[in-house]
């Protein structure tokens, strides 16, 4: 774009000085609400400006609040910073927090003039809410059982070690000028070999040119960027759906070999864009251990100079992969970028979707145990009770992809003591919550979310008791992965359900069919417009054919080998 004006988003975050101005000055004010500059920077620092759109009254200003999201790669949240996260959504926020499918927690309902103080009160509890949001790498997703077996302790390592190599330099410098006042102790203090990886941001194609942001530049990326990690065989993090995917293997000992590298994944949409849409990632190739996190900043530093900045809904780096292919993007990536080894992929088991709900023993003598959170909503006397197990037992938060948690770090003495005080919080059997509600998730959506067209969250839980009452009419045991977003934003990854329903209007959603139960195939969209009160009519004769062809197959794989004009006549498309 030499020569020519930049994209006002783009000139935003040139303008900035590394997304410090206007929002440092507009902290100061006392206005309810940021100006769209300084929002629009206030997302790299982790937080939205929202509106509760229940209040909105036509003619008075509306009840502005901010939410604000954690970095905390592959979902785990100290004991400490837990407690402070729940007594300051008591304090200063709506009173509830959120799991969300990224493995963060999301706290909703700040009013700007209290922004300061919870993220600061975050950052001196060692946490942080650095690129949870923003055109820049968002939280890492790992695995979150803390398991000390196989891969999982290092997939949780190199988590932790991209989430370092990635985060911005200068930013982060403003980050703490804005919250704590400059207090560089709270600085990230990335391990030695992270050090030596991030040095060489300054040399070759993945410098910036920029010495201050040798990563990203003065503009930062085109728009967010996703990473996760995981084992061999274990789909908990939905890996398809990530910009890179990194399946970990590692030898007897426990220690990192290497790592199979998917690229290109991504789920957003844009309502009415046909030329926007749902990706799964293409296989790049195998990377020995001593190479992953300079590729991992290597495939960074190309969407970095390849995505689309003048078009913000073509930026992300799925349409990258889609227009030039995998083919250039590999010779693009070792020719430019990668001076290492890129091999064929490593054989893989095939991958399952892991909740780790229930008890599990992760070492001799210590066990978690992973409660299901239906959307993820922490609130009322189920938050308060689990506050008091947390404090009383000193035990450490994990968060899963599925918007589920997990309680870790359980002695076995303190077992049957803790097992109780979850029965009285109604959770007796944690291992076997509703089929349906066992995997399905929501996004926020409706009141706060601006993107949102129509319910997602608020109404999940009567969606789901609607069709399990229809599976038990039809005589259907087997479960249905659904997923239900307000809108095609996508935010609950609807596109790799089985079944969908993604906002199109009021009360009315697209449907889509066809994911497969492990996370590996793309849905498809049948309906454009489905009124919700339709749901049973207009899936029972897709359910009947599923019940008549045997029930073998889950419901997605059915779709999936009917066809598509056979679904679509059944639908009465």
């Amino acid at each position: 774009m030499a020569g020519q004006p930049l994209p006002k988003a783009e000139q935003r975050k040139l303008d900035s000085g590394h997304l410090k101005q206007p929002l440092l000055d507009e902290l100061a004010n006392e206005l309810p609400y940021f100006s769209e500059d300084a929002l629009q920077l206030l997302k790299f620092h982790g937080s939205y400006q929202q509106d509760d759109r229940d209040k909105r009254e036509k003619g008075k200003d509306k009840t502005w609040q901010m939410m604000l999201r954690l970095r905390s790669p592959g979902g785990r949240i100290p004991t400490g910073l837990y407690l402070a996260m729940d007594e300051l959504a008591d304090r200063l926020g709506d009173g509830t927090l959120r799991a969300t499918t990224r493995q963060a927690f999301q706290m909703h309902g700040v009013p700007k003039a209290d922004l300061k103080e919870v993220i600061g009160t975050i950052v001196r509890n060692l946490g942080s809410t650095l690129a949870a949001c923003g055109d820049i790498n968002r939280n890492v997703m790992a695995p979150a059982a803390p398991f000390d077996k196989g891969g999982y302790p290092a997939a949780r390592q190199l988590a932790d070690e991209i989430a370092d190599v990635l985060s911005p330099e200068t930013a982060e410098g403003s980050y703490l000028d804005l919250w704590v006042d400059g207090d560089l102790s709270y600085r990230i203090k990335p391990s030695r070999k992270v050090k030596k990886v991030r040095s060489r941001q300054l040399e070759g194609g993945v410098f910036s040119g920029d010495e201050a942001e040798p990563l990203y530049g003065d503009t930062y990326l085109p728009r967010k960027f996703k990473v996760a990690v995981t084992v061999p065989g274990d789909n908990s993090v939905d890996l398809l759906t990530q910009d890179i995917g990194l399946v970990a293997f590692t030898e007897t000992t426990g220690e990192l070999r290497g790592c199979n590298v998917y690229v290109g994944g991504g789920m957003g949409r844009t309502h009415n864009k046909e030329e926007t849409f749902a990706r799964i990632a293409d296989p790049l190739g195998y990377v020995p251990a001593d190479q992953v996190l300079d590729l991992v900043q290597s495939v960074l530093a190309l969407q970095r100079d390849h995505g689309d900045r003048k078009l913000r809904r073509h930026a992300r780096m799925k349409y990258l992969l889609h227009d030039k292919g995998i083919q250039w993007f590999r010779d693009e990536l070792t020719r430019t970028y990668f001076q290492g080894d890129l091999k064929p992929l490593r054989n893989e088991p095939k991958a399952k979707l892991h909740d780790y709900l229930g008890w599990h023993r992760h070492r001799a003598g210590m066990w978690f145990v992973g409660l299901p959170l239906l959307c993820g909503r922490l609130e009322g006397e189920f938050k308060a009770g689990l506050r008091k197990i947390v404090e009383t037992y000193q035990l450490e938060i994990r968060l899963t992809p599925n918007q589920d948690l997990l309680l870790c770090n359980i002695g076995t003495p303190q077992r049957a003591s803790i097992r109780a005080a979850l029965a009285e919080l109604g959770v007796e059997t944690p291992e076997m919550p509703a089929p349906l509600a066992r995997h399905a998730i929501a996004c926020p959506a409706l009141p706060t979310c601006g993107l949102a067209i129509t319910e997602s969250e608020r109404i999940l839980p009567a969606v789901l008791d609607r069709l399990d009452h229809q599976l038990q009419r039809l005589e259907i045991a087997k479960p249905v992965l659904i997923r239900m977003t307000g809108c095609p934003n996508g935010c609950a990854r609807p596109y790799m359900a089985e079944l969908a329903l993604v906002g199109s209007g009021v009360e009315q959603y697209q449907l889509w069919l066809g994911g497969s139960g492990n996370l590996q195939r793309l849905a498809k969209p049948y309906l454009q417009k489905m009124p919700l009160d339709q749901l049973e009519t207009t899936l029972e004769p897709l359910l009947v054919s599923w019940k008549e062809a045997g029930g073998r197959r889950s419901l997605g794989d059915h779709v999936h080998k009917l066809g598509d004009e056979a679904v679509a006549e059944l639908l009465n498309v």
